[in-house]
């Protein structure tokens, strides 16, 4: 079968990783000040959660060696 042996112009496709675009997006707005403050108090709302979580939650990992005498009531005694 003839195959033809002509130029292909599609040259932008070898150039495709260097087109820069002309069209500028818009600027970014502005955040409000309540908006701000909002982020920010929904930041250290969560980190103070999360350190309250290590605060409650180290004691229940430390190991019951370091406890004192251990209570038993009556009822464990078998009399």
């Amino acid at each position: 079968m003839f195959s033809r042996r002509e130029p292909v112009p599609f040259a932008f496709v070898a150039e495709a990783d260097r087109f820069r675009s002309n069209v500028t997006p818009p600027p970014r707005e502005r955040l409000t000040v309540s908006q701000l403050a909002g982020r920010t108090l929904v930041g250290l709302t969560v980190v103070a959660g999360l350190v309250g979580s290590l605060l409650f939650g180290m004691p229940a990992l430390q190991s019951g060696a370091a406890e004192g005498p251990r209570q038993h009531s009556e009822a464990s005694d078998g009399r």
